[in-house]
């Protein structure tokens, strides 16, 4: 698809061991995500193992959709979680997406999507890890395509990082 330019998207929703952390890649057949995409689907490697993101058996999801897992699959309660409810909810969000427009939906054969998920191993509510990587795959592919958050909104929180793992004190020095 010629003029495609790549999007990269992240988004975090929920929280406590059912947030979803989910990095969005969308790219045109052809070009570089292309060869991301099919090297990533032939290379697994112990505890991660790229596979087709699917509605249902045999529909899958539009963009096609890799799904790559970021946490190493801890048993088999994290891997059903990872390969159910989590796959489900990157579908549907991949979905939605194209449904309100934020991924054309007439250039969805020209595109190709890769969505590195995150599904913490303690976790357990599988409505919650459905629910959240849905959000967060929607709101990944809106980030995506908008550039959000813009350099401003970055650099405005340059002295203040927290993320789950990581939560400090409000203050910062300068």
């Amino acid at each position: 698809m010629a003029g495609f330019v790549t999007q990269v998207g992240e988004a975090f929703v929920g929280s406590g061991a059912e947030a979803a952390h989910v990095n969005t890649v969308l790219g045109a057949r052809g070009g570089p995500v292309e060869t991301a995409w099919a090297t990533a689907l032939a290379t697994p490697r112990a505890g991660h193992a790229a596979f087709l993101t699917v509605v249902r058996p045999g529909f899958p999801a539009r963009p096609l959709t890799l799904f790559v897992n970021k946490a190493t699959l801890a048993g088999p309660e994290h891997s059903r979680l990872t390969w159910g409810p989590a796959q489900a909810g990157v579908a549907s969000g991949v979905l939605w997406a194209v449904e309100d427009g934020i991924v054309p939906p007439g250039s969805v054969e020209d595109l190709l999507l890769i969505a590195a998920v995150w599904v913490d191993p303690e976790a357990a509510d599988e409505a919650a890890v459905y629910a959240n990587n849905r959000s967060a795959t929607r709101d990944a592919l809106a980030s995506g395509r908008d550039g959000t958050p813009s350099l401003a909104e970055t650099l405005a929180v340059r002295d203040l990082p927290r993320n789950p793992f990581f939560l400090p004190g409000d203050t910062a020095d300068s």
